[in-house]
Parts: structure tokens; C-alpha cells; sequence
């Protein structure tokens, strides 16, 4: 197994996920099978109590898992598919350490950071790498060189370095190349990050700069003399039109022959796919306006798997997407304001916890379905559409959600079975679950299957009561699971779908998520002249 271990320098947010994403897609461009894992540092267990506010969106994966927003991007890149194995947090590895000293696996042994934590960490890297079946391994290690939290996950790879084979571990390291008044690029920054990093016992082997413009052949020069690496192992990784084209900008920069080289390897093949792709993108002409009405519009990477699956349906389409996050609160203060959505194409509901927003969320909906506005709901924004239509065409004013607010028509409930559990954990729906469509459907049409598989972050559901006076009046839930209501549409409306499932998180760049790609081509055939 190879590993290449992606660190980050000088701040936060310089963009090692994408980094890493990118070194594993041209990787898979040369013909290796590439997998990937994320090192968080935090003590959380998982991303799945956080609040988007604060670490964007919790990524569910297709076990369940709830993590980093980057092992999205590890998906998309790579066209893989995770489980919570592959994010390991610092929760994880001392839970497991304290559970091993409580049953007396370390026969009366002092547990210590080393070499317990460090060999449990080396040991999930190895099995995880193991496990997936591919031949390279990515581990990008959270946080920055020098933030005490991370100082044991440094150590254990260092260890990892010197207990593989020479030519098994490769080391990049992504730091700041800022510009003075002037315009002068500094390297400063860069070295007193790679000072940071070999203090540690490591040495890195390739160097990825960020910087607003190339890196100029001088400032490489320099940074290869204070940093020991050759030249041609600082890579500029400068601002990008998208991030897709990072890959490219890699490849072009000789990052792919020279990772291969330090790896001991040669390239196998020359796949063009993303290539393709990432011209179809830049080729694009026309455009859609979509409005986001959401809850936590003010960080847009609380969204950022539908932001990217709207990119990916504008990209088969062969239009721009262009996505305008409007908060559901304001429509909640302004009730009268929802004439605002008329200049966009489009409306999407995403989904949430919590009442904060429901009531603008409701808003919006109604707006889409009486004005024949294309409109997409995730989750929640199935739920809100469930209880807009019961509100507003069955008459029930105050249908809502048991979850939301105590109400004589809970139209969404606990299920009986789910009735008396009150931890959260054991009645979240995560991850993977089937869904049976109706054949003729818009839902059939856009999957082209009868049975599909998405994925799932929710607990309460469509109260089976309501069910047959809702699809008499005209909403029609048109994919189940038994008695799980898993999607709602509106025959005869341009285009009103909404899924309790979260497709978003099964979308690709050359692979778009059906309800995405059937919602902005519906946007954009709006946009054509009649």
C-alpha cells in the first residue's frame, strides 16, 4: 500500500481537502485506484452534532456515517464511495484507546499518548487503507502544523514513514504564498511552516503553494532552497476558475510525474474523463437563476453538496447555474415578501433541524406551486411541502410537524414504531435506504428504475393518515419504503419534486443526480423562447 499524507501550514481554509482530492483524481487519471481518508482533530466522535455554522455540512456517507464536508469532495473527485471508517477523529481513537485500557488490553501497561494513541491511529490508517482494495491511499491530516491537536496524529504518521518501505509514503505539504503592497510573493510564511514541520520529524516532498497568482519560478526557486525539496517539487497551486480545474492545474504544474516518481511508480494509463468534463463546463452557454431558501445561508459551505450538484446537472444540461442563498427567516418577518422569488427559475428547499426558518421555508413553497416555479425539496423540504399542501389546498390550517410544534393535524409524525424512543441516534434514518417508484412517475422517468438507493439524515416522517386525502387532492408520493414515504411530486406542475432522502450526496461531476439534473433542465427549458 502507498500512502500520500497531505498536511496544511500558515492557516486554516487554504484548501487541503481539495488538494488531496485533486492529487487523488490525477492519481485515478494514471490508472491507480485511489482511496482517501480524513484526520480530524476535534474530540466530537463525529460531525453529526455540529451545527453547519461551524464546521459546514455534515457529509453522510453511505453507512451512515456523518462527516467532514471533505470526504464530499474525496467522493466527488474520486467517484468512491466512503464509509465512517474513513474519518478518524480524535473522539474515535481515544474512545477506543479508554475502552481497550477499561477491558485490560494493555495488561496493566501505563496508556500513553505513545505509543497507544499513536499505534491505534497507524493501525485504523492501515486497515482502512487495507480494506478498500485500492492500491494508494490518501490522508489528509487536519488543522495546522503546530495546533496542539493534531501533534499526535503528526506523530503516528511520522511513525507510519519509518516503519513502511522508503518509497510507501510520500509527504505534501500545502502552505501560504502571499503578496505584499507590492505584489512581491513571500515565502516567509511557507518557511517557518516547513520549519514547524520538521521540528516534528517530518520532511515534506512536495510543497503545494497557495497563492492568488502562479508562483513565479523565482519564488520556487527560493522556497526549494530554504525548504530542501528540488524545484520541480513546489507546486503553484494558484486561484482556480472552479475548483475542477485544480486537477489540471496539478497535472500542468508535473505534480502527477513527479508524486509518481517519489512513489516509485509509473503511469498506467492517460483517462481524459475529467478532462472532457471540465471542457463540457467551460463550454457552457445560457445560465439559470435558483433560489436557496435556507436556514444557514450565511456560510454557503452549510450547502455545499447542492451547490455542487447543481453544478453538476448545469454542466449535462450545458448552462451555468446560478445559485442565490436567500434566508427563509426573511420571509418569515415579511410574509408579503415572496413576490421577490418571481426573477428566479427556480426553487429549492434544502433541509434542517429545528423550527428557526419553517415558516419562510412554507412560504416559498406555496409561491413554487401556485406560480408553476420549478421546485426541488430535500428532506425537510419535503416535509414543508407536505405541510403547505395540507395547509393550503386540504384546508387543514394548522397541519404541521409533531417535530416542529404541537398540532391537531400532525401530517409529519413519529412513526408507531419509532413512538417512545426518545434517543435521537436510534431513530435517525442515516445513510442508505431503498426506495420503490412508481412506474410512469416523474420520479420512474428521472431514475429510469423502479427501485433506487439514496441516502438518508432524518427522523420523522409523512404520517401515513393523510396520505390518501393528500394524493386525492393532487400530491401524489410517488417513491416509498413500505410505509415510508420517500418522495412527492405534482403531476401536471413544470416541474415539483421533493424527496425525504438526500440525493445531493450521490452526485458526480460526470454523473448528476437524477432530481438535480431533472430541476435545472426543467429551469433551463423554461428559459427557452416559446
Amino acid at each position: 500500500m502507498k500512502y500520500v499524507i497531505v498536511t496544511g501550514g500558515v492557516m486554516s481554509g487554504l484548501g487541503k481537502g481539495i488538494t488531496a482530492a485533486s492529487m487523488g483524481r490525477i492519481l485515478k487519471n494514471k490508472g491507480y485506484d485511489v482511496t482517501a481518508i480524513k484526520i480530524d482533530p476535534y474530540i466530537n466522535i463525529d460531525a453529526g452534532t455540529m451545527s453547519p455554522f461551524q464546521h459546514g455540512e455534515v457529509f453522510v456517507l453511505k453507512d451512515g456515517g456523518e462527516a467532514d464536508l471533505d470526504l464530499g469532495n474525496y467522493e466527488r473527485f474520486l467517484d468512491i464511495e466512503l464509509t465512517r471508517e474513513h474519518n478518524i477523529t480524535t473522539g474515535k481513537v481515544y474512545q477506543a484507546v479508554i475502552n481497550k485500557e477499561r477491558r485490560g488490553d494493555y495488561l496493566g501497561k501505563t496508556v500513553q499518548i505513545i505509543p497507544h494513541v499513536t499505534n491505534e491511529i497507524k493501525e485504523r490508517l492501515r486497515n482502512v487503507a487495507r480494506n478498500s482494495g485500492a492500491e494508494i491511499c490518501l490522508v489528509e491530516v487536519g488543522g495546522t502544523v503546530g495546533d496542539i491537536e493534531s501533534m499526535p496524529f503528526l506523530e503516528a504518521v511520522r511513525q507510519l514513514h519509518n516503519e513502511e518501505d522508503t518509497e510507501d509514503v510520500v509527504f505534501i505539504h500545502v502552505t501560504l504564498v502571499p503578496m505584499d503592497p507590492q505584489g512581491e510573493q513571500k515565502t516567509k510564511p511557507t518557511q517557518h511552516s516547513v520549519k514547524e514541520l520538521r521540528q516534528l520529524g517530518l520532511h515534506p516532498d512536495m510543497i503545494v503553494t497557495r497563492c492568488k497568482k502562479p508562483v513565479l519560478p523565482g519564488t520556487k526557486e527560493k522556497i526549494a532552497l530554504f525548504c530542501d525539496v528540488p524545484a520541480k517539487a513546489v507546486i503553484s497551486a494558484h486561484d482556480a476558475e472552479d475548483i475542477y480545474m485544480v486537477p489540471q492545474r496539478l497535472e500542468n504544474e508535473g505534480a502527477a510525474d513527479y508524486l509518481l516518481s517519489k512513489l516509485g511508480l509509473k503511469s498506467r494509463d492517460d483517462i481524459k474523463e475529467w478532462d472532457r468534463m471540465v471542457e463540457k463546463m467551460r463550454s457552457s452557454s445560457g445560465s439559470v437563476d435558483v433560489a436557496v431558501v435556507g436556514k444557514y445561508t450565511d456560510l454557503e459551505d452549510s450547502y455545499l453538496s447542492i451547490r455542487e450538484s447543481l453544478k453538476h446537472a448545469g454542466i449535462e444540461v450545458g448552462c451555468t447555474v446560478n445559485t442565490h442563498w436567500l434566508d427563509a427567516e426573511d420571509f418569515e418577518k415579511e410574509p408579503g415578501s415572496t413576490d421577490k422569488l418571481l426573477k428566479y427559475d427556480g426553487i429549492l428547499v434544502p433541509g434542517g433541524f429545528g423550527v428557526r426558518g419553517t415558516e419562510g421555508k412554507i412560504s416559498a413553497i406555496r409561491y413554487a406551486r401556485e406560480n408553476n416555479k420549478p421546485y426541488l425539496g430535500l428532506c425537510l423540504g419535503m416535509q414543508t411541502a407536505v405541510i403547505e399542501f395540507a395547509r393550503n389546498v386540504l384546508g387543514y390550517d394548522d397541519a404541521n410537524s409533531s417535530e416542529l410544534a404541537s398540532t391537531g393535524h400532525p401530517v409529519i409524525d413519529l412513526l408507531p414504531e419509532q413512538e417512545g424512543v426518545v434517543d435521537m441516534g436510534a431513530t435517525m434514518r442515516l445513510g442508505d435506504s431503498f426506495a420503490e417508484l412508481t412506474p410512469g412517475s416523474l420520479a420512474s422517468k428521472l431514475y429510469g428504475s423502479d427501485v433506487i438507493i439514496e441516502r438518508h439524515r432524518h427522523r420523522y416522517e409523512v404520517n401515513p393518515k393523510y396520505i390518501d386525502e393528500m394524493e386525492g387532492a393532487g400530491l401524489k408520493f410517488t417513491g416509498r419504503n413500505k410505509n415510508r414515504m420517500e418522495i412527492a411530486e405534482i403531476p401536471g406542475h413544470r416541474f415539483f419534486f421533493a424527496s425525504q432522502f438526500h440525493p445531493e450526496f450521490k452526485s458526480r461531476p460526470n454523473r448528476p443526480s437524477p432530481p438535480f439534473l431533472g430541476f435545472v433542465r426543467a429551469m433551463f427549458e423554461k428559459n427557452k423562447p416559446e
